[in-house]
This record gives C-alpha cells, sequence and structure tokens, in this order.
C-alpha cells in the first residue's frame, strides 16, 4: 500500500498541469462602464470601444484570456495553450514509446519527468505573450506523456490478479484529489493574477517521492520502534526489476508487424479517443451551462471519487467487453441529453446529466487503462500504453476547440462529445475478453495465452 501511495502521488501532481486550463484560461466576467453605449445583457464587447466596459475587479491579470487581449480573438486562439499541451503530449508520448522498458528504469524517468513539468510550469510566471506561455505548456505536455502509463505500469505489475482492479484504482483516487484541489486553490487565488495558480501546483512537484521510494523506507525503518521485519520485505519488493535482456528483445514495431497486437492497439486507440473527448472536453464545456465554475468543476471531482469504487465491483462482477460497452451508451446518452435540455433552459437537469456523462467517462477510462494491462505482455506493455495514451491526447487537444463551439452555438459541444463516447465506445465489441487471466511476459506467451483461453472459453459456452 505504501509503494502504491507513494507512485501514485504523481497522479495528483498530473491531474493538476491537465486540468489547470479550466481556471487560468476560463472567459473572465466584465461590466459596462459607460452605460449610454454599453447593456451587459445584450452588448458584445468585441463591438463597443474598450473605454466602455472593463473586467470585474479592474484587474486583467485575472486570466490569460484577460491577460493577453484575446477576448475578441478566434476560438482556436484561445484553445491555443490547451491544445498545443496536447500537443506535446502527442509528441511526448511516441518519443517516450521508442525508448526501451530497460532504459534508465520507469521509476527513474518519472521522477525526471515530473521534475522537469515542475521547472517548466514555475517558468510560466514569466510568461509575457500567449505565444510563450503556448509554448512552456508544450513542453509541459511533452514531458508529463508518460507519467500516467509508469505510474499506473508499475503499480499493476506488482500486483496479483485478484488485487489489480483495486490497487490500481490508487492512482485514480490521487488524481481526483489533485483535480479538487486545484478547484481549492483557484478559489483561494481568484482575485489573484493566473500565474500564481501555476506556482502553487508547480512548486512542490519536485519534492514529490517518486524514483526515492528507498529512502522513504529508510526514514521509516528510523522512525519504526520495533517491528522492520514488513519494511525489509517492502525493500526487497522496490529492488526488484525485469532483466535488461528481457526488456531489450521487444521493441514498438512488435505491436505493427504482429497482426493481433496491431488490431488490438488500433481497436484501443479508437475507443480511448472517445473516452478522451468526454472526460477531457465536458469539464471545459460545463461553463456554457452557465453554472459557477468553481463549485461546478468541484462537483465534477467529487463524482469521480464514486467511480474508484464502481470499477472494481464492475470488474469483479461481469466481463470487460460488456461494462465499457453498457457505460459508453449510457455517458454518450446523457451527453446528448444534455445538449437537447440545455436548449429549452432546463439548466439544472442540464447539470445534472453533464455530472452523468462526465462519470461515464472516468468509469470508461478506469475500465480500459485495466483492459490494456491485460491485453499485452509485460515486453511491451509501458510501449503499448503509451501508443495507446496518444489517442486519449489526441482527443484533449481537440476538445478545447470542440468546447469553443459552445461559445457560439450553447452546448452543442455535449452533443459531439456523447456522440463520440458512444460510436467509439462500440469498437470494445472488437476486443477479447480478458477477465480472469493473468499477465504474460513474453509476445509469445500472450499468444499461447490467448490461444489457451479463447478455447476454454469455447469448451464452456
Amino acid at each position: 500500500i505504501l509503494q502504491i501511495i507513494l507512485v501514485g502521488l504523481a497522479s495528483t501532481f498530473d491531474s493538476q498541469q491537465i486540468l489547470i486550463t479550466v481556471f487560468t484560461d476560463a472567459y473572465p466576467t466584465w461590466h459596462c462602464v459607460d452605460h449610454t453605449i454599453c447593456n451587459p445583457a445584450t452588448s458584445d464587447i468585441c463591438g463597443i470601444p474598450r473605454s466602455a466596459w472593463d473586467w470585474d475587479g479592474g484587474f486583467k491579470g485575472k486570466s490569460v484570456i484577460s491577460e493577453f487581449g484575446l477576448e475578441c480573438s478566434s476560438s482556436f486562439l484561445r484553445g491555443l495553450p490547451t491544445s498545443t499541451f496536447y500537443v506535446g503530449a502527442i509528441f511526448g508520448g511516441v518519443f517516450m514509446a521508442m525508448i526501451p522498458d530497460g532504459f534508465l528504469g520507469r521509476k527513474q524517468l518519472l521522477f525526471l519527468t515530473t521534475l522537469a513539468m515542475s521547472i517548466t510550469g514555475i517558468s510560466i510566471y514569466f510568461s509575457s505573450n500567449i505565444w510563450i506561455y503556448a509554448f512552456l505548456k508544450f513542453v509541459i505536455g511533452f514531458m508529463r506523456a508518460p507519467v500516467g502509463t509508469y505510474v499506473f505500469v508499475l503499480i499493476s505489475e506488482r500486483v496479483s490478479t485478484k488485487w489489480r482492479p483495486i490497487a490500481t484504482m490508487i492512482p485514480f483516487v490521487l488524481f481526483v484529489l489533485g483535480f479538487m484541489s486545484l478547484s481549492g486553490i483557484s478559489y483561494l487565488f481568484r482575485h489573484a493574477s493566473w500565474t500564481v495558480v501555476y506556482l502553487c501546483t508547480s512548486s512542490p512537484r519536485w519534492l514529490h517521492l517518486q524514483g526515492k521510494d528507498e529512502e522513504a523506507i529508510e526514514m521509516l525503518k528510523k522512525i519504526s520502534p520495533v517491528n522492520k521485519g514488513y519494511l525489509e520485505s517492502v525493500s526487497i519488493w522496490l529492488t526488484s526489476k525485469e532483466t535488461i535482456e528481457q526488456a531489450q528483445r521487444y521493441s514498438l514495431k512488435d505491436l505493427f508487424i504482429r497482426k493481433w497486437a496491431f488490431r488490438r492497439t488500433l481497436v484501443v486507440m479508437i475507443i480511448m479517443l472517445g473516452s478522451g473527448l468526454s472526460y477531457y472536453g465536458v469539464p471545459l464545456a460545463v461553463r456554457d451551462i452557465k453554472v459557477n465554475i468553481y463549485l461546478s468543476e468541484a462537483l465534477n471531482a467529487v463524482v469521480e471519487l464514486p467511480t474508484f469504487v464502481i470499477t472494481p465491483i464492475l470488474l469483479e462482477k461481469f466481463s470487460r467487453r460488456s461494462s465499457v460497452v453498457a457505460n459508453c451508451l449510457i455517458g454518450g446518452a446523457s451527453g446528448m441529453l444534455c445538449f437537447v435540455l440545455s436548449l429549452f433552459g432546463m439548466t439544472n437537469i442540464a447539470f445534472a446529466l453533464e455530472l452523468a456523462s462526465f462519470f461515464c467517462g472516468r468509469i470508461q477510462f478506469n475500465l480500459m487503462a485495466v483492459y490494456m494491462v491485460e491485453l499485452f505482455p509485460t515486453c511491451v506493455r509501458n510501449t503499448a500504453t503509451l501508443m495507446l495514451r496518444q489517442a486519449l491526447v489526441v482527443a484533449g487537444a481537440c476538445s478545447p476547440i470542440i468546447a469553443s463551439i459552445g461559445r457560439d452555438v450553447p452546448s452543442l459541444s455535449f452533443a459531439v462529445f456523447g456522440l463520440a463516447m458512444v460510436g467509439l465506445g462500440l469498437f470494445a465489441l472488437l476486443l477479447p475478453e480478458t477477465k480472469g487471466s493473468s499477465l504474460c511476459d513474453t509476445m509469445e506467451a500472450q499468444e499461447e495465452r490467448d490461444r489457451v483461453f479463447n478455447t476454454s472459453q469455447s469448451c464452456l459456452k
């Protein structure tokens, strides 16, 4: 448990960097100064003189939009920093996928990437224009690309099949806690510059204990009064590694030259694209429902917590495929209903359906995370998971642009996210069932296990 929590802390900081633009890049409120030519209910600030209106509080540094004068810019330019973050994650994911699993080690790479994210996040404080800010977001995205993968793979490979559904939910819980803390931090500094939020979320990251588990165990030994035996066993566990020779036998090309691996990679990427559009896009689009942004984002974070209780139950009671398909149907329908009801001014019900859609998006992500681990052997699991997450990142890059549509056509983005979740989620029917299967170490062992597993399933039928 201790090791899982220490490793999972990286997810807390990762979530803050992923979702921080919900607050820092939000469209701030404004008021009229010259009421003879300005009416806040009917006026468009782009159609009246700048002297006729001002930002609420008279402080233009509250948001990226007001700081860099983007209030009348295109939706593309307003969403550029968020999009470049995900574009950086795409390039970072491809680059990291080409690094063999035996190079440096996952703990060392995880520590270096989180440290680089921290330094770059602090540098954002000195951004003087939108282009520098977008470039730094690209760098952060590039470095954070493997964080979620390394955390998940490190944990999933150290627990048995029985405990895997529960253990792999812990980093996701820490991810949500990061999201929740971000809402609190943003609210506390709502009257300060948006760059302060980056300072608060980036400065502590270098203290994160990733890559320093042995030091943590040594400190626990010093303060432990008598029984240190269990700590010794944990230390031995931490230092065990796959042999470099075994890890370097396989590479990225094995995911493409083997038909079954390529088919699985392609199908899961399609499913993750739909899941990513819903998970990353819905929190960005919620501002179009006209609800309090701090409260709504906090509630979005809160509704994620029950998913980590529900997901292990679904994994235990139902098959992987049926759970994924049923969830995407419910989540997609909620998103489309949210769009319809918002058109009729039913804000409260529409917001409840938004929460339901986001809730299903989170469950979909949890289910697919466990599913992916079971679909690929140890020798390429890290590389495969990195590649599969690229679809999730592509969805994240598209989400801000789709969410911006809501400023012109109210809540239309919810319909787009819902359709994507349903249509792309149904591709799960093409994947093999893996419930109850053990993890394999090599591609050959995976092929043999699948053959035996399929034979046994046919006999049961």
